[in-house]
């Protein structure tokens, strides 16, 4: 078989053309790639931003329910006697400590470790029971025939 032979125009159009044609591309890859991930990283600011500017609404809201509050004289009073053990005259404070309810010891990492070795021991053991109890009647069986 005889090869073509290529005219010398086509391999200088070609020489011209291939480079620039992968620089384009390359250009419209790279392009489309940081757009790409500006497009994420913007999505994502977005989306923090939507979820604290709704919880600066809520803050809000309750901040000016607590403005209206204190406009009530009673509401004040009772705030101060609660949060700051102001009284009126006349009044004792009286502090009742909340240690008389039954208190959960809680347990340390070393009872822990001990609770975790005993069940693995007795699962050790319970296995071994088992795979003696096998053998002993695989035994049996071959004793029978």
């Amino acid at each position: 078989m005889a090869k073509k032979k290529i005219p010398k125009t086509t391999k200088r159009r070609l020489a011209f053309l291939v480079p620039i044609a992968i620089f384009v591309i390359g250009y419209c890859l790279f392009t489309l790639i940081t757009t790409g991930i500006n497009l994420y990283s913007l999505n994502k600011e977005e989306r923090q931003l939507n979820s604290e500017l709704n919880n600066l609404k809520s803050d809000a809201k309750s901040l000016k329910t607590e403005i209206t509050k204190l406009q009530n004289k009673d509401y004040v009073a009772r705030y101060a006697r609660e949060n700051y053990l102001y009284t009126k005259d006349g009044e004792y404070v009286i502090k009742v400590n909340d240690n008389d309810k039954k208190q959960v010891k809680p347990v340390n990492n070393q009872t822990e470790q001990y609770i975790i070795y005993g069940c693995a021991a007795l699962t050790l053991i319970i296995c071994l029971f088992v795979i003696v109890k096998s053998r002993k009647n695989k035994v049996k069986k071959k004793k029978r025939n």
